[in-house]
């Protein structure tokens, strides 16, 4: 199946809108993230953590989440993409390791295993996020006070 140009631009620009979004939690740079999200967007990580909500709900929640959270990383690949004139869904695999207070208070490697669910809107500055919703697969590792938050 051959892409025109217009389809590989719109793939690019919500590609760089999966990787930007990584690197915004990434280097808790939260308030980074009104650059990829609509301001009506609804972000659903209820299956990892428990948490649904608004771009301001949920740029508070990273904050208090991730702040004791000294070393995250997300790594996205193999995204199917789903293109409709100015409307777009993707399913991409994310691998997240993360390093942790473990149980014993000592740094402890972890890792998650998901997938993120987006739909994409076509906007007068581009490509936004409208939502994103994280399908859990797998985790390793979790000490048991993370284990709890997780269940």
């Amino acid at each position: 199946m051959a892409l025109s140009i217009q389809e590989m631009s719109d793939r690019f620009e919500i590609q760089d809108l999966l990787v930007g979004y990584c690197y915004a939690v990434d280097d808790k740079d939260f308030d980074a993230l009104d650059d990829f999200f609509t301001a009506d967007a609804v972000i659903d990580y209820s299956e990892m953590v428990g948490i649904k909500g608004s771009l301001p709900e949920i740029k508070a929640f990273l904050r208090d989440a991730l702040g004791p959270v000294p070393t995250v990383q997300h790594a996205v690949m193999t995204t199917q993409y789903r293109i409709k004139g100015d409307q777009a869904e993707t399913r991409t695999v994310c691998h997240n390791p993360m390093v942790v207070p473990g149980d014993d208070g000592e740094p402890q490697a972890i890792f998650f295993g998901l997938w993120y669910i987006h739909t994409f809107r076509r906007t007068p500055d581009g490509w936004r996020i409208a939502s994103l919703r994280e399908k859990k697969c797998y985790s390793h590792n979790l000490p048991d006070h993370i284990k709890a938050q997780t269940a």
